[in-house]
């Protein structure tokens, strides 16, 4: 039986919002608050981990707070920024909607926190997510696999029929090691070619006709060449 596509696992920073920034800038000024050079390069190495990666680094470089505390400030301060709406990149709310219309289940699959997820969660095309994993629900955080287990688990479905988008290479492994289909879209961290591995520039190259493709095991890189 050909394989198709049965649902659509999505990572959220970087990939349907641009929030990376935003996290960064958080960041940046929990660091200054305290004396604490904090660059660019120490903000890019978090990219895609989870949030215990990034707290723990920060208390390590000489934040006064603890681990939970520093997350806690983290969070707050990315949702206070969406409190004006949900900055969706490009092709994403219309991608969003499209595979609602098709009947094809989709989970957030990030690992922000719970506060955050839902945030954004709420903010797209009604009846959109079926289910919400974050970072606060899984013991094993990106590149582990367990991530994107629970979303497949959680909609029903295995694995390998659906497709996990991603803009990170640790949550490309991640969704990879669970045996989903894969496409990544260019984010601030570059995702190398590999076999199997589709990627794109933009959201707005992707389509659900395109997604079907990919979990049938054709794959698609308009960033080769």
């Amino acid at each position: 039986m050909e394989r198709r596509l049965r649902g659509v696992l999505w990572d959220m920073d970087g990939t349907l919002v641009n929030t990376e920034p935003r996290w960064i800038e958080g960041q940046k000024l929990l660091a200054s608050e305290f004396d604490i050079l904090w660059k660019d390069e120490d903000a890019l190495s978090t990219v895609g981990r989870p949030m215990l990666v990034s707290a723990a680094l920060l208390r390590e470089r000489g934040v006064p707070l603890t681990v939970e505390q520093i997350i806690e400030r983290q969070l707050a301060h990315v949702v206070a920024s969406l409190a004006d709406g949900i900055p969706w990149l490009p092709g994403a709310y219309d991608l969003l909607m499209a595979l609602r219309d098709s009947g094809v289940p989709c989970a957030l699959v990030t690992m922000a926190y719970r506060p955050v997820a839902e945030r954004v969660a709420a903010g797209a095309p009604e009846g959109t997510f079926a289910a919400v994993v974050a970072g606060d629900d899984v013991t094993h955080g990106k590149p582990h696999p367990e991530p994107y287990l629970t979303g497949a688990d959680r909609i029903g479905l295995d694995p390998v029929d659906c497709v996990a988008v991603e803009d990170t290479l640790n949550g490309t492994l991640s969704a990879e090691a669970a045996g989903c289909a894969m496409l990544t879209v260019r984010g601030v961290t570059p995702v190398p070619a590999a076999p199997g591995r589709s990627r794109v520039a933009s959201l707005t190259e992707v389509s659900p006709e395109m997604l079907g493709r990919i979990v049938r095991g054709e794959v698609i890189d308009t960033l080769m060449g």
